[in-house]
Parts: C-alpha cells; sequence; structure tokens
C-alpha cells in the first residue's frame, strides 16, 4: 500500500471523527438540570419568592432600599441600603414581624436582623473639574492681599494660581 493512499485514510478518518459540540441549550434550562447550578438556581429563587412577600408588607419608598438576604432558624436577615432606612425599619420592625409570620414561609419567624450595606457603585466616582476664570484669580489674589492671616493668604493664592494655570494653559 502505497505512502499517499495510508495518508489519504488517516485524513478520511480524522475528518470522521471532529469534534461536534452539543446543541446550544438556553440558558433557563441549564440551571435547571444541571446538579451543581440547581441548588443555587433554587436558593436565588426561593429569595425572590421571599422577598416579594416581605415587599408586600413594607411601604412602598422602603421596597428599594430593603432586601433580603438569608432565611435561617427564625432569622430573616435583611440587608438596608444606609442607616436611615434601617432606623426607619427598626421603628416598624414588631409590625412587620408580626405581619410576616402570617405567611407560612415566615410561620416560625422569631427574629428580623438589620445590617447596613450601601450600594456598590461601579466604575470610580466621576469628579467635576471647575473652571477658575482669569477674573476670578485675580479677584482671589486681590482679596489675598488685604488678608493679615498668613495661612489663609496662601490658601487663597495657590487656588488663584490654578486659574492663570488654566488661562495660560489654554
Amino acid at each position: 500500500m502505497p505512502l499517499s493512499d495510508n495518508i489519504t485514510g488517516l485524513y478520511q478518518k480524522a475528518t470522521l471523527m471532529v469534534f461536534r459540540p452539543s446543541p446550544a441549550r438556553p440558558p433557563a434550562v441549564l440551571l435547571r438540570d444541571a446538579r451543581p447550578l440547581k441548588a443555587i438556581f433554587n436558593h436565588a429563587q426561593r429569595l425572590a419568592h421571599l422577598q416579594r412577600l416581605l415587599e408586600s408588607q413594607l411601604q412602598p419608598a422602603a421596597r428599594a432600599h430593603c432586601h433580603v438576604a438569608s432565611w435561617r432558624e427564625g432569622t430573616l436577615l435583611l440587608v438596608v441600603t444606609d442607616g436611615h432606612w434601617a432606623t426607619r425599619l427598626r421603628y416598624q420592625q414588631k409590625r412587620l414581624q408580626r405581619q410576616l409570620v402570617g405567611f407560612k414561609e415566615f410561620a416560625n419567624l422569631t427574629r428580623l436582623q438589620l445590617k447596613v450595606q450601601p450600594p456598590v457603585m461601579r466604575g470610580a466616582t466621576v469628579v467635576q473639574a471647575r473652571d477658575l476664570s482669569a477674573a476670578a484669580a485675580e479677584t482671589l489674589n486681590e482679596t489675598a492681599e488685604g488678608i493679615s492671616d498668613p495661612k489663609l493668604k496662601a490658601a487663597l493664592e495657590r487656588l488663584a494660581a490654578h486659574g492663570k494655570a488654566k488661562d495660560a494653559a489654554s
């Protein structure tokens, strides 16, 4: 058997063994069927259901600021966006707990725990640069001349220098 026939035969066999990925499945199907993801998906659905129940008992203004973090052993942990809302919810805590116990999901609720966790900001905060005109810089220098306090005078002169540097660069 000539060498070229062997190479052709190997090439044909190799093309038959090409990797063919399984057909794509929608993410919802993967979440329901894959064993490790299934538990996470079920837990997320349970928390979303508890969140809806909680929101049904909260004042409309508080709904965006209070989220269910966990529900274990009779304790409902709520994450609140800031101290203001935590204080308001603490004043209403007993009423809220009585109302939540009325749902079968919260039948053994013994304690509401509130934790303040400010929302995470994505990206850096944008600081707007404020322009200082030449006229404003001149006014600051004139004001600095009449100041007897050396620290205040130096601060005004430094501030005026920023305005001049921007106008000179322009």
